[in-house]
């Protein structure tokens, strides 16, 4: 079973590793809703309790899938929902995170997902036309009539982390960090630790690329968003694989798989910090699970941090326009 972990000083308790849902209905080729669903009962059968959707996710295929999948067990697990978009005919067009609007997208979610409550509400990014004043008292609003548990923010930076969090308590921030994608470490993780914020790592794995079976981008099949991805892309995806070779390194020395070795980094920097690995089917889930058993020792780690450290990785970690959506 996998132990549990404290996500801010609101009194949400999630398992050290959620299971990031988005894969199983985008982004990543071809869905399988019965494996998927099989998947989800396997992580409830084994401790996993985070469960990371988004009403972009699909869109919204993916809050309806986890929707069917928690019928029935919808008390064993902690339900993590997005909003912040306008989606119009089934796409993207442009952020939204007006007051109005999200109480209407968690009545949609709440519908879809077959529940009456949110367990923890991100703001999926930073919308510039709105004030984060505004998107944190609403959401507080929405949490003293019990549609939603818990508020978190993702992707946002210092300053919308500081003025959310003195609107309404901010219990988790979600975002990318990774052995590959360390743009925390200097500024915002000391933050989360002085306002007392938990941080839910997504692509803990780098889309991938820290488990060994990664691929050049054009091998991907259509649809699969690492046909895009700029470190998975010529000499970005040369350099990255070279410095990715001290994972398997200790991952052989430690009798694990690779993808174990960089879940184990993440759970080794603090137990404020609950990656969600994302998978669609249940052998890699059950890999995931097991590096919650994995020691690293302190030289271990040292060498982690020193082989992927920013200056050892190739390539920024989006193209131009979702770098455009991050508040840093």
């Amino acid at each position: 079973m996998v132990p549990l972990r404290k996500l801010g000083s609101q009194g949400l308790q999630v398992s050290a590793i959620g299971l990031g849902c988005m894969g199983m209905s985008d982004s990543y080729g071809h869905a399988d809703e019965a494996e998927s669903i099989a998947t989800l009962h396997h992580a409830l059968d084994h401790g996993v309790t985070l469960f990371d959707t988004a009403e972009i996710y699909g869109p919204h295929s993916n809050e309806e899938l986890l929707g069917r999948a928690l019928k029935g067990r919808r008390d064993e697990a902690i339900i993590a929902t997005k909003f912040g978009y306008q989606i119009v005919d089934g796409k993207y067009a442009g952020m939204n995170s007006r007051p109005d609007h999200i109480r209407k997208v968690v009545d949609e979610s709440l519908r879809r997902l077959q529940t009456d409550h949110i367990d923890l509400l991100y703001q999926h990014r930073i919308d510039p036309a709105v004030a984060i004043e505004d998107v944190a008292g609403t959401v507080g609003d929405l949490v003293r009539e019990g549609k939603v548990r818990f508020f978190g923010l993702s992707e946002a930076g210092i300053a919308n982390i500081r003025r959310a969090h003195e609107t309404f308590p901010v219990s988790a921030l979600q975002s990318e960090y990774s052995l590959w994608e360390r743009n925390l470490e200097p500024e915002i993780m000391p933050l989360l630790r002085e306002l007392n914020i938990g941080l839910v790592p997504f692509s803990p794995l780098g889309r991938g690329f820290l488990t060994g079976e990664a691929k050049r981008a054009e091998e991907y099949p259509e649809g699969d968003y690492r046909r895009s991805d700029p470190r998975f892309q010529g000499e970005n995806f040369d350099a990255n694989l070279r410095a990715a070779q001290i994972v398997q390194q200790i991952a052989v020395e430690r009798g694990a798989r690779i993808a174990q070795v960089a879940i184990a980094w993440l759970l080794h920097k603090g137990d404020d910090i609950v990656p969600i690995p994302g998978t669609k089917r249940k052998t890699y889930l059950q890999d995931n699970i097991d590096a919650a058993l994995l020691h690293l020792d302190p030289d271990d780690i040292a060498r982690l941090d020193e082989a992927l450290d920013p200056t050892h990785v190739s390539g920024p970690r989006y193209g131009e326009a979702y770098m455009d959506m991050v508040d840093r």
